[in-house]
Parts: C-alpha cells; sequence; structure tokens
C-alpha cells in the first residue's frame, strides 16, 4: 500500500480512482467490509482502490471539546489498512484549521477531482464533510453527475440483522464498560493500545510483581478501570501474556492516585524500561477494588494471575 501525504504527485496512481473517505479509526470488521467492496468495484474497472482518511480526526480541530478518544494511532491505522490487502494506496490529509474551513464544494473539486480523478467515491450513507459539515451524499452525487464520478452511499455493517452494527463508536461503548471480548467481536481482533515504558514507583516490585509502566497517549481509548489478561509486545516482538491493571490503585491511593496502565508480564524478567510496547487486552478479570490490607491485595493478585493464565491459555 502506497502512503501520501495531503496530494498525490501527478500520475502516482496510474490510473482513476475508487476512493472512500473516513476515519476509519480502529479499522474494524464493518470498514473491512466497505474495503472489500471498493478493491471489488476497482478490479472490475482496472482502477486504483484508495482510503483517503486524516491525519488526525477532524474532530480534533472542529469540536475538541467533544472528540472522541482514537482507537489506533495514525501508525497503526495505516499498518491495520495495508494489512487488509485490500488498499493500493491511502491518502493521509492534514487537517487542520484551514482544512475545517473548506467548503465541501472545494474539497471535491480539489480533492476528488483534480487530484486523485475520482471515478467511483464510496461513503457512509450519513456522511458530512467541508465547513460546518455543509457537504452530504446528495452534494456529491450532484456533483458527481456534473464532474464525472459516481456516488456509493453505504449503511452500517452488522453480522446478523436486529444485531448492533460494527462502528468505531459500539467499540468505545464497549470499552467503557470494559467489554474488551465484546469490542474484540467488532474489531475483529484484541484492543491494543501503544506506548512507552516508564519508571514508576516501584510498588509493584516491592509486592512480588514488577509491573511495567506504560504511558499511553492521553487522546487514545482506554478500556475502563480493571483489571485484564492480554499480551505485552516488546521491541523485540516477542507477544508474552500479561496480567494488566488499569486504574488508581485504590488500595494506596483511594480516589486520588494518576491513572496508570501497570503490566506485569508472565514468567519474564527482562528490562523494559524506556520500550515502545504494544498492549492487547484479551479478556477482563475483575473490576479495581480497594483492599484494606496488602497482604490481601497480594492474594488477590496471585488469584488473578492465575486467572489470566486460564483465559489465554484458553485462547
Amino acid at each position: 500500500m502506497k502512503v501520501f501525504r495531503d496530494l498525490v504527485p501527478p500520475g502516482a496512481l496510474g490510473t482513476r480512482a475508487v476512493v472512500t473517505i473516513g476515519a476509519y479509526d480502529g479499522v474494524h470488521r464493518g470498514h473491512r467490509a466497505v474495503l472489500r467492496l471498493v478493491r471489488d468495484l476497482a478490479a472490475a474497472r482496472g482502477l486504483a482502490s484508495v482510503v483517503l482518511t486524516f491525519d488526525r480526526h477532524p474532530a480534533e480541530v472542529v469540536r475538541p471539546e467533544s472528540a472522541p478518544r482514537l482507537l489506533t494511532t495514525l501508525d497503526q491505522k495505516l499498518e491495520l489498512l495495508a494489512a487488509t490487502g485490500l488498499v493500493d494506496a491511502c491518502v493521509v490529509i492534514g487537517f487542520d484549521e484551514a482544512r475545517a474551513k473548506e467548503t465541501a464544494p472545494e474539497f471535491v473539486h480539489e480533492v476528488l477531482v483534480d487530484n486523485l480523478r475520482s471515478e467511483v467515491v464510496v461513503v457512509g450513507a450519513d456522511f458530512h464533510f467541508g465547513y460546518r459539515r455543509g457537504g452530504n451524499v446528495a452534494l456529491l452525487e450532484g456533483m458527481g453527475a456534473d464532474l464525472g464520478f459516481e456516488v456509493i452511499g453505504l449503511g452500517l455493517v452488522n453480522e446478523r440483522p436486529g444485531e448492533p452494527p460494527f462502528s468505531s463508536t459500539r467499540v468505545r461503548e464497549l470499552l467503557a464498560a470494559g467489554a474488551v471480548a465484546p469490542a474484540a467481536e467488532v474489531l475483529g481482533r484484541d484492543h491494543e493500545v501503544r506506548g512507552t515504558v516508564e519508571a514508576g514507583d516501584q510498588r509493584g516490585r516491592e509486592l512480588g510483581f514488577p509491573t511495567a509502566n506504560v504511558a499511553v497517549p492521553d487522546q487514545i481509548c482506554l478500556p475502563a478501570d480493571g483489571v485484564y489478561g492480554g499480551t505485552l509486545t516488546g521491541v523485540d516482538g516477542v507477544e508474552r501474556p500479561a496480567a494488566i491493571s488499569l486504574g488508581r490503585r485504590p488500595t494506596f491511593y483511594a480516589d486520588h492516585g494518576l491513572l496508570l496502565l501497570e503490566v506485569f508480564v508472565l514468567d519474564y524478567a527482562g528490562d523494559l524500561y524506556g520500550q515502545a510496547v504494544r498492549v492487547r487486552f484479551r479478556d477482563k478479570v475483575r473490576d479495581q477494588q480497594r483492599f484494606e490490607r496488602v497482604d490481601d491485595l497480594v492474594e488477590q493478585m496471585h488469584a488473578d494471575v492465575a486467572t489470566v493464565r486460564r483465559i489465554l491459555a484458553s485462547g
């Protein structure tokens, strides 16, 4: 998959394109169904299959107070799109104040027609774009009739009639409830966050459970506070089983502790400090809770590790 920043150099695609536009946050199963349609249309017509996305969620610029937490960083998103094998090129548009003030017709002329030479544009049925969300599917269809491109507006995808559709919003809702296994059903994989291992206060080591404190960017979507079974992958590329604690350590800090992502890698004694790591959440073990005695906490941690081993052994 070729990646282009902002605009495509003249002739780089070699042909006209079937273009799908969206945030594609999470690249979940619904997204992949759309990408299969784009690939099939492109293959049938001898065109390039192109994803047009953004370097940040547009809401971070136009309504930052209510912008959603992200399921994937830009790098993750590009990796996931490439891994589908369905996309010839991804165009990453820089979304800033100037782009936010661009009208929908200006965007269509500049990007879809003059730059990408779109023959087909595939978007969600509720797709809006341009200054103050002035563009929609109807506007695209009208302009397409005049400018020579077809428009396909798609509804949300679900697995079976009557079931909730696959969507990034649905994944965020499930993660907010700590339901990481159902979220994985929508994503088609375990939810993964990335960060750097930082030095902590060594409290886990004192209790016999040395943990990697993983600093994750603020805009990334984390599950609800709790204890989880999952994995950690370090710079060596090895995915190792792990017990994951996400919370404010209520036994020690009541309600005033910092939110920490602490990962105890099972049967591992290596040094992870400073490493960029990937943490995947497989299933929830329990909610965070406050213990009256540290010994009770340690006993529960041993039970948590045993539960995590069972979770991971079951696949």
